[in-house]
């Protein structure tokens, strides 16, 4: 195993790498897709938020996962107005590689389903709260009030 001898930031590409794991075994073919699925879900639900909210939920990522949450993230600009399914799937698609044989509702389902499985309920059930119920559909069943 590569190590960086830094214990803060091998403890964080572990803790990547489980994610990234979780989401190969649960929907995608490879670590790659896991992360170009992880990485677009969580930049279209990040704009979706308020600034605040944006920050409570990135508070709770591994270090590395914060830093993919944040690339490129422009907060003035949130939250986004899309209020309905259709456009936050858009927005998750736009992220996508070319070719990405995955739709972008069942890869918003994985990488919701692994944020409820992995971050604290109660923060998350404010995050869903604060959706659009249409868009509220994609998290795990249990998970929506």
């Amino acid at each position: 195993m590569n190590t960086t001898h830094v214990s803060a930031l091998d403890h964080t590409i572990e803790q990547t790498n489980a994610w990234l794991k979780k989401l190969e075994a649960g929907a995608f073919a490879d670590r790659h897709q896991a992360y170009s699925g992880l990485r677009a879900v969580l930049h279209a639900l990040r704009d979706r938020l308020t600034p605040e909210q944006a920050i409570h939920l990135g508070a709770q990522f591994p270090m590395l996962v914060r830093g993919i949450y944040y690339e490129g993230w422009k907060p003035s600009r949130s939250p986004a107005p899309d209020r309905h399914l259709p456009e936050f799937l858009a927005r998750i698609a736009s992220e996508f590689p070319p070719q990405f044989p995955y739709s972008a509702e069942a890869t918003a389902e994985a990488v919701l389903k692994l944020l409820w499985e992995e971050l604290d309920p109660g923060e998350t059930a404010k995050v869903i709260q604060s959706m659009p119920s249409e868009v509220r559909s994609l998290w795990p069943t249990i998970a929506v009030p």
